[in-house]
């Protein structure tokens, strides 16, 4: 018998009726991703704490419903966060529901642990940030970077590229744009 920690998330997912744990080791490889999401998002430590709490607690209530022939248990539990956020933006609201069904107390989350999910959100919104920027073609890249994260001017950025501020700008904007739609995306 293999130990659990090599089980795959869709056999740790099957195990979960019989073998609570099971569902704890899938818990802890997600967490950090899960809370890197609803962090990117939400920039608030606190609020991506609850929503990953609710997400997890989903989850679990729903973990018989899973179907590996659908997709894989991380789409599955991403499906879920989507899920979740969107009806607590429709609510204004983190709901609580999955949580009280399954008994679960109110969240409550010291400060050393929203520092850490604060640093866990630049962390992950960073590196998103590398992951997108290199997707763009480099001439929208190099401008995003210089207007966005470096806060330079458009004249400073034409000088510098050797083209005009109209150039820039369009660089800007179109690679703006790309982003939007790829966050849109991701979100979806």
């Amino acid at each position: 018998m293999r130990a659990p920690r090599h089980d795959t998330d869709e056999q740790l997912l099957a195990r979960t009726t019989g073998d609570p744990a099971a569902f704890g080791l899938f818990y802890r490889r997600h967490e950090g991703a899960l809370l890197g999401f609803f962090g990117r998002i939400t920039r608030s430590a606190e609020l991506a704490a609850d929503l990953t709490a609710e997400t997890f607690a989903a989850a679990l209530a729903g973990h018989a419903g899973f179907d590996p022939t659908r997709g894989n248990a991380r789409m599955w539990l991403f499906g879920i966060a989507r899920n979740v956020l969107g009806t607590s933006l429709r609510h204004g609201r983190v709901e609580s529901e999955a949580r009280r069904r399954l008994g679960v107390d109110l969240l409550v989350i010291e400060p050393a642990q929203l520092r850490a999910i604060d640093a866990l959100i630049a962390q992950e919104g960073d590196q998103r940030v590398r992951e997108w920027l290199a997707e763009l073609p480099p001439e929208q890249a190099e401008a995003i970077r210089a207007r966005v994260l470096d806060e330079r001017s458009y004249p400073e950025i034409a000088h510098d590229l050797q083209c005009s501020e109209a150039v820039v700008r369009k660089r800007v904007s179109r690679g703006l744009g790309r982003l939007r739609r790829r966050l849109l995306e991701d979100a979806a």
